[in-house]
């Protein structure tokens, strides 16, 4: 009987340190932040900030835009870790700005680097780990992982 109460006290004391070292809840984006209509999107918003991740398709039913949807929404912490945001465009009729600027036919996937620079295009679903392995190869997230480890440069 005397295990509860010690168990109790242990706890009480042991809550101030679990708070501590738990990330505020202000600190991690919302998963379903991060899936942006970008129909109205301009992408010098996201440069120096994040690496958008646009996926075009003709329909919100295109079976290939269904598919990369999946991928990336069952991933999404990975895709956080690494400053993602993913734009979507199932509509060629509105001529968006990132149909201009993009010029995707049909599905595509494109990746765009936060300096601005398109970095990839792919007319097929891509899964969640070929674009993280693609984003850790660039020297910029590169450098953010040795700052992130606290390593000098």
């Amino acid at each position: 009987m005397k295990l509860i109460p010690t168990l109790v006290f242990a706890g009480l004391l042991a809550a101030p340190l679990i708070a501590q070292t738990a990330p505020a809840i202000d600190d991690v984006p919302a998963p379903d932040s991060i899936v942006i209509e970008g129909t109205d999107v301009d992408l010098k918003q996201f440069r120096w900030k994040n690496r958008p991740l646009v996926v075009f398709a003709d329909s919100p039913n295109d079976p290939q835009f269904i598919r990369q949807m999946e991928l990336l929404t069952n991933e999404l912490p990975r895709l956080i870790e690494r400053d993602v945001v993913i734009l979507t465009d199932t509509d060629p009729e509105g001529d968006s700005a990132l149909r201009q600027q993009l010029r995707p036919r049909g599905f595509m996937l494109a990746l765009i680097v936060k300096d601005g620079t398109i970095y990839l295009r792919k007319p097929v679903p891509w899964d969640v780990r070929e674009i993280t392995r693609t984003i850790d190869k660039l020297p910029m997230r590169e450098r953010e992982i040795e700052e992130r480890r606290g390593l000098p440069d």
